[in-house]
């Protein structure tokens, strides 16, 4: 028996991938969310949208709880013996507590932020929570085939993906949008009649963690003018993951993404949320703000502001 499964993000390529399955070809196909708990509100409700629409959509969640114990044992047992101050394991114990939220307690647990070297965040709140979903069907014999909505234009490493590929036996990978152009990708909602996740239309090119590790200037620039407590719940994070760090820091951005005559101190006071979004706000170069930036009308936040060109076509 064969089963078919989809990992639903909530954005457009992920979204166009479950409309492809299931109004085009009309394939009986498992959706997924794996929920990292580092969404946007809107993002949430646009998923009880689309399994109004489109079916069901079964959610999955990361549990770090046995780690983040064990690391309090850890840290009660051998960072003393390393030298470290009493003070700063005092700190770490206060806050090394499971919060239920899987990002969070990630971080808290590795005691850092994933970063473009270290994308750990990927494996371990979407890959991870899937692959469970599906080793019983593996381990009872079905063949499971599982739809990825990634496409060659998104980066270098999809490229050189292929359609179809077999990893191990009984696991076919299948991506059926690989060819694709944003385009064809927002054509397809358009074509049934399924909105796209609004965040589209308010200046975020990628959908998923908000804001997510790989944000561009523009975006964070958006999203700090629209959703301030976005920027406050990751300045919260960096504080706890930093206590929560040997190192005694951590920051959401590498501390280089902006320039800073004094870099031999940096925490997440002085290179953390609050500094990338004073980055973002400044015209090219970093060394000068944009005014408009600093202080959008309101009615300049009512606007869209798509990348993709949204802005006259809406569904």
């Amino acid at each position: 028996m064969t089963k078919h499964i989809a990992s639903i993000s909530g954005g457009k390529d992920s979204t166009a991938l479950l409309i492809l399955a299931k109004l085009e070809r009309g394939v009986d196909i498992q959706a997924v969310f794996a929920d990292t708990g580092h969404e946007h509100p809107q993002t949430y409700e646009y998923l009880e949208y689309l399994d109004n629409i489109l079916g069901p959509i079964q959610t999955v969640r990361a549990d770090f709880s046995r780690q983040i114990m064990n690391k309090r044992e850890f840290i009660k047992r051998k960072w003393a013996e390393d030298g470290v101050p009493q003070k700063k394991i005092e700190d770490a114990l206060a806050v090394l507590y499971p919060t239920g939220n899987p990002f969070l307690d990630l971080c808290m647990w590795k005691g850092r932020f994933p970063s473009t070297r270290a994308r750990f965040c990927s494996q371990e709140l979407k890959h991870e929570p899937i692959r469970a979903l599906i080793e019983p069907w593996l381990a009872d014999g079905e063949t499971v085939i599982s739809w990825q909505g990634v496409r060659a234009d998104e980066s270098l490493s999809r490229a050189n993906l292929d359609i179809v590929d077999d990893p191990e036996p009984g696991l076919i990978t299948y991506r059926p949008l690989i060819n694709w152009t944003a385009q064809e990708v927002f054509d397809l909602h358009r074509k049934h009649n399924i909105k796209w996740n609004p965040l589209y239309e308010q200046g975020c090119g990628r959908v998923g963690c908000m804001p997510c590790i790989h944000a561009r200037k523009g975006e964070m620039k958006e999203i700090a003018n629209r959703w301030p407590e976005v920027i406050e719940r990751v300045h919260e994070w960096e504080r706890r993951v930093s206590y929560a760090s040997k190192r005694g820091s951590s920051t959401l951005y590498d501390v280089h993404t902006i320039e800073k005559n004094d870099v031999a101190n940096v925490n997440y006071r002085t290179h953390g949320i609050h500094q990338i979004v004073d980055w973002a706000k400044t015209s090219h170069g970093g060394k000068q703000y944009d005014l408009f930036a600093i202080n959008p009308s309101p009615e300049e936040l009512e606007m869209c502001s798509s990348i993709y060109g949204l802005c006259e076509t809406a569904v």
